[in-house]
């Protein structure tokens, strides 16, 4: 069987197991009739209407950027490094854009954030690597925007424009991650469409996601209205309250600490994906909507095993770290560069995402109930750093020689990685035990997006 072949069965397979769990995940919720007023349904939907759109145009731009890269010419190296400039300008830009939201207005950022966005993907067009080195900077300028202001004007209009219950804001979340994962299988499939099918190459999906851009900045300026915080933030601080509370509150620092660790493989692995399984010929949007239902089959179990209260939250965290610590070692076995296992790797790569798409939930239930309040946007901002700093480490080592001859040396530090964010999710499931915050009752509206690193 040919690699196209067994991609294209698994995502089949893959589909009719999602479905499956998906039905038993929403058949397992409560409180379904939680948020059914008219007026707070036509809200959703203006807000979806731009935020989906938005987040379309992102999800269109995931699976054939290492592809674009080296369709023009540049080594693993110098990819590398244009990933490094991204992964760099989001943790630097995302501790300005929430401020930025604050002071100068939510739907102006929206818009900036659409101008932004197509900007970067029409310097995709450019060969130039200085050129594509400023278009990776604005994408992470960008995302930084839409992962912050797009909810922050949500919540805003929600609370304090709508009067609508605190409790219906988490309804809207889970909507919108269930939508989400949806848009995202659609964005692959699309992308191979454009890309392979039409043979249009791979800055086809660039150029297709500047349209989405654009109506999803006339939806904001026409529909939405602007919105700020009535407080000034005081940037200082807030970041040095923070980072007391990081070092000084045991369970926040062990929240940390898996965070930094587990994400930091996600990111090496968003870089890695393209490169292991090009070789054996699969399709790259194929394969991508793969990975994004395999974390909605994550998401699914989580919810089902929540709602039928058989497992802690942070065990399900310890599972999600498991997972994707096994998926690791079969890497480290599949991408022996003298005989590279290109299905066992793609196998290895679904196993992963599936760990994801169990993480992410988890780790959302666990930082709402014991990051306080208060303090959770300058702690989030201090995680953020540990975690583009290991990965961008990670991915400089590709200079290396001993790196330069195949990735399975990376895979190893990636395991090692895991091995100690098992370490630390032990130690918070045993702080976890006796904190009095952690209800699991309605946990599968609670929880994270799946939001795009790719």
């Amino acid at each position: 069987m040919t690699m196209l072949a067994f991609t294209s069965f698994s995502f089949l397979s893959l589909c009719g197991v999602c479905t499956v769990l998906q039905i038993l995940a929403h058949r397992a919720r409560k409180d379904e009739s939680v948020g059914n007023n008219p007026q707070f349904l036509k809200f959703q939907r203006t807000y979806f209407a731009a935020y989906l759109l938005a987040m379309f145009a992102d999800w269109l731009q995931g699976p054939y950027l290492y592809k674009l890269y080296s369709y023009y010419g540049f080594q693993e190296p110098q990819i590398a490094v244009l990933y490094v400039f991204g992964f760099a300008a989001s943790v630097i830009f995302g501790t300005w854009t929430h401020i930025a939201a604050d002071n100068f207005g939510r739907k102006k950022l929206c818009l900036f954030f659409t101008v932004i966005y197509s900007l970067s993907c029409f310097l995709k067009l450019s060969r130039s690597y200085g050129v594509l080195i400023i278009g990776r900077i604005l994408g992470g300028l960008a995302t930084s925007v839409l992962f912050s202001a797009f909810e922050a004007w949500y919540v805003h209009e929600h609370l304090e424009t709508h009067d609508f219950p605190k409790e219906w804001i988490s309804v809207t979340f889970a909507k919108a991650s269930f939508w989400n994962g949806i848009m995202a299988v659609i964005a692959g499939i699309t992308t191979n469409v454009v890309s392979e099918w039409f043979g249009l190459g791979p800055v086809a999906p660039y150029m297709l996601a500047v349209p989405f851009l654009i109506f999803a900045g006339i939806i904001v300026f026409t529909h939405w209205n602007e919105n700020s915080a009535v407080t000034k933030v005081k940037f200082r601080k807030q970041c040095g309250e923070g980072f007391r509370k990081i070092v000084t509150v045991e369970e926040i620092f062990m929240i940390g600490a898996v965070e930094s660790l587990y994400e930091s493989v996600i990111y090496i692995t968003i870089f890695l994906w393209t490169p292991i399984l090009e070789p054996g010929k699969p399709s790259l949007g194929l394969v991508f909507s793969s990975f994004m239902i395999s974390i909605l089959i994550g998401q699914a179990f989580f919810q089902i095993t929540i709602a039928k209260k058989k497992l802690s939250v942070s065990i399900l965290l310890l599972a999600s770290i498991f997972i994707a610590f096994i998926a690791n070692l079969i890497l480290v076995i599949s991408t022996n560069p003298k005989h590279q296992m290109y299905d066992l790797s793609y196998a290895a790569l679904i196993l992963f995402q599936v760990g994801v798409g169990l993480y992410f939930p988890s780790m959302g239930f666990l930082r709402s109930h014991i990051i306080p309040d208060t303090h959770r946007w300058s702690i989030i901002n201090w995680f953020r750093v540990p975690i583009n700093i290991i990965a961008c480490i990670v991915l400089m080592l590709l200079h290396e020689d001993v790196f330069q001859h195949g990735n399975r040396m990376i895979f190893v530090i990636c395991v090692i990685l895991l091995f100690l964010a098992i370490l630390s999710g032990f130690r918070l499931h045993t702080l976890s035990k006796n904190h009095d915050g952690l209800q699991q009752e309605a946990a599968w509206l609670e929880t994270d997006h799946i939001v795009n690193i790719f």
